[in-house]
């Protein structure tokens, strides 16, 4: 089939690179003339695991080309797929002009049928609002189709190959004829095709994505409680975690959750659902908690000492949202440097794959070593922020050296208390019976 994916961000480029790995011939179209340059000469834009293997492969196959030219673009195309922004307003409602702003074009530049497809998360009637904008302009035939993303960064391209369910709305039978053909590689295996209607599809990524949120705030809810009764978190998140109805996944605690859609699409249901008058209280809570939870590192640090940062100096490991990403957005780390600076301390951090990103946002704020170690050299104490596999079996000897101090503030419960306890470490985590303070 031939494909258009307008946009190249996240969503848009493991889409475009995925079907192009199928067989299909791809065009990505984005406004952006420099990201369109790299991308044609193959140089991928985003870091996400397995991703540029099959970036390169598809674009020397010339299955996958990249454009500027939206027209052009979408000549002898069938299904058209919007994956566009939607950042959050001010009140936290999600913006549509890229996605209205692109339909009101196609609708000058249509001749033909074909499926328009929003692959962006979007609120509950943004099909209706896509298809009133193209039909402006345009009275020939066209299906306008809600189409989810349910990708995870860091394992996007296996979530995209083998999805455990493709979601598709529409109500039309010829757009459900073309979406059927176009997934039936993806899902051999049998895992299920689930068409709905375009309003029931909108709401289910957003639903998803607040359930899940909400696990993961609950669980943070049940370590506050489990550092304060003594019991253990770990033991807890097991004891129920072997339950079906509720699952492993999601039971872990930290220091909130972060990334470009918990706090987006949560922010947007409660903002959709105010806008019918019904106050979502769960989700508000689910917003308020981890807000607090990601401060909560801040609160032990001022803790130990005694309110008094003034001067010190912290190492900080991760800065990503989560392991095996770029992605920084709300991330944990970026509020955790916040409160501390602005309580007088310095920081050196270092991430594996993040600190570009946090460098063009905050710029010399903090400092940032070459490895991890190299961050430790001179602090205080070792935060730790991310779970990137690299940090769970540290040299701990060298830890000591490069610090002069034997002090851990772990968000992110990599370490054992108890092996952290015979090496003579004050170790801190969440919702752990944390009984290591020898210092």
């Amino acid at each position: 089939m031939k494909i258009t994916v307008v946009g190249t961000g996240y969503v848009g480029l493991v889409t475009g690179t995925c079907f192009a790995e199928t067989g299909n011939k791809v065009t990505c179209v984005d406004i952006d003339k420099t990201k369109v340059g790299k991308l044609s000469a193959g140089q991928i834009t985003i870091y996400e695991p397995g991703l540029e293997k099959i970036f390169l492969r598809n674009i020397k196959e010339g299955r996958l080309t990249f454009t500027t030219n939206l027209e052009e673009a979408i000549v002898g195309a069938e299904i058209i797929f919007l994956a566009l922004p939607t950042p959050p307003g001010a009140d936290g409602s999600a913006d549509l002009k890229y996605v209205l702003g692109v339909a009101d074009h196609l609708g000058k530049i249509l001749t033909d049928y074909k499926v328009i497809v929003n692959k962006s998360t979007v609120p509950v009637g943004t099909a209706d609002k896509v298809s009133a904008a193209i039909a402006k302009h345009y009275s020939g035939a066209y299906d306008v189709v809600s189409n989810p993303e349910f990708l995870r960064e860091g394992v996007a391209v296996d979530d995209f190959m083998k999805p455990d369910r493709v979601v598709v709305g529409t109500r039309s039978e010829r757009a459900k004829k073309v979406m059927s053909e176009l997934y039936a590689p993806f899902v051999r295996q049998g895992n299920p095709v689930i068409f709905m209607d375009e309003r029931s599809s909108e709401l289910t990524k957003y639903a998803a994505n607040s359930f899940l949120a909400t696990k993961i705030s609950f669980m943070n809810e049940i370590a506050q409680l489990c550092e304060r009764m003594g019991a253990d978190v770990d033991m807890v998140r097991r004891g129920i975690g072997s339950d079906d109805r509720i699952g492993k996944r999601f039971l872990f605690p930290g220091i909130g959750y972060g990334g470009s859609c918990f706090p987006k699409d949560v922010q947007a249901l409660i903002m959709s659902s105010d806008e019918v008058n019904y106050a979502f209280e769960i989700l508000k809570a689910v917003e308020l908690v981890n807000a607090n939870q990601k401060l909560h590192l801040v609160e032990k640090i001022k803790a130990y000492y005694e309110n008094n940062i003034q001067g010190k100096h912290f190492a900080l490991w991760g800065l990503a949202f989560k392991p095996n990403t770029d992605d920084i957005r709300e991330a944990p780390a970026l509020s955790i440097i916040e409160a501390l600076t602005a309580l007088g301390a310095t920081v050196t951090a270092y991430d594996p794959e993040a600190m570009p990103n946090v460098k063009a946002q905050i710029g010399d704020k903090i400092s940032y070593a070459e490895n991890q170690y190299q961050a430790l050299e001179g602090a205080a104490a070792l935060i730790i922020a991310t779970e990137w596999s690299e940090f769970r079996t540290p040299d701990f000897d060298l830890m000591e050296q490069k610090m002069g101090n034997k002090i851990v503030f772990d968000g992110r419960n990599l370490f054992d208390v108890a092996k952290m306890k015979d090496l003579g470490y004050h170790y801190e985590s969440i919702g752990r019976a944390d009984s290591t303070r020898t210092i």
